[in-house]
């Protein structure tokens, strides 16, 4: 069966009732208690200009890659290396002083847009990592390689940052399992195999991208999964702490860290996208399970949601 979100802007009145406007936010002297919780419509630097500084623990930031493409209805184009190395300057000099002090952020990127996140996020903050994610999806080329990969910098502003290594740990098959006194040693005996709990890698090839049978997916053309961004906010944050997206889309961010006992800020200037973000969070209320990642477990690509 279809799950795809794919309501029309005409039946959105009352979810876009609840998301706060750009304009609202610029009569008032702002507070983190005026957008804690928000969906906020507007253009993502400017309605940054007036957010207080260091109220965020946590960015996730998907920005548009440097790429023509159509958001239904609002267009970006792709620019000159130059211009879009301006425009990722000017949002991220707006975006990092908005975290606290021992803050993390993560910036998704493809391998062109790569290279410029990398030069522009290394003069604002400390590069921690890049992990790459596998996402397959993709259409080929005649003359090049498909491109089946992404990738997230990770960043943080000093040494001393939050990363829960248990809560990301990796569920692993074990393929030639060791035993000590014929008991398994570091790895678990279960009827559909053997598996252990393993650190966590920067290559990411257990998450596939929203597809039309999943209850998370909407039309957005680059919409990220769920089980991405519960990765990054339990490795980064810990309850109640709040998660912030400039570039929300359809509410991905939002809506994982709410699962997560998290607070959420998200900015979106598509009207649409932000009324698909708030039907998700609406939904969250009565259903937080998040596709591959159950009772504190990281599971396999594609894992059905009955199996634990």
């Amino acid at each position: 069966m279809n799950k795809t979100i794919d309501v029309p802007l005409e039946q959105c009145g009352c979810l876009l009732e609840r998301c706060l406007r750009e304009e609202m936010l610029e009569k008032q002297a702002l507070t983190p208690e005026a957008f804690i919780d928000k969906t906020v419509i507007g253009d993502a630097v400017e309605v940054m200009k007036n957010m207080p500084k260091g109220f965020a623990d946590l960015i996730i930031a998907d920005p548009p890659y440097n790429l023509s493409k159509n958001f239904h209805g609002e267009t970006f184009k792709k620019a000159s290396r130059e211009q879009y190395a301006e425009f990722t300057r000017k949002w991220l000099e707006a975006a990092v002083p908005l975290l606290k002090p021992n803050g993390s952020v993560y910036v998704c990127s493809d391998w062109q847009t790569s290279l410029v996140i990398e030069a522009v996020l290394s003069d604002l903050a400390i590069i921690r990592n890049r992990i790459t994610w596998q996402r397959e999806k993709g259409r080929g080329a005649a003359k090049n390689w498909k491109n089946g990969m992404e990738d997230i910098w990770f960043a943080t502003l000093s040494d001393e940052y939050t990363f829960n290594l248990d809560a990301v740990k990796m569920r692993r098959r074990v393929v030639a399992p060791y035993r000590n006194n014929g008991r398994p040693k570091d790895w678990v005996e279960n009827d559909d195999g053997n598996f252990r709990l393993t650190c966590p890698s920067n290559f990411w090839d257990d998450i596939t991208v929203p597809y039309w049978s999943m209850k998370e997916n909407t039309e957005h053309p680059t919409q990220k999964p769920e089980k991405l961004a519960a990765k990054l906010i339990l490795a980064s944050t810990n309850e109640n702490d709040i998660v912030f997206d400039p570039f929300l889309g359809s509410g991905t961010t939002s809506v994982a860290a709410k699962k997560l006992g998290r607070h959420y800020v998200g900015i979106e200037q598509n009207e649409l996208y932000c009324a698909w973000a708030q039907l998700r969070l609406d939904r969250a209320d009565d259903d937080k399970t998040i596709q591959g990642y159950y009772n504190g477990v990281f599971y396999e690509r594609n894992t059905p949601v009955t199996r634990r």
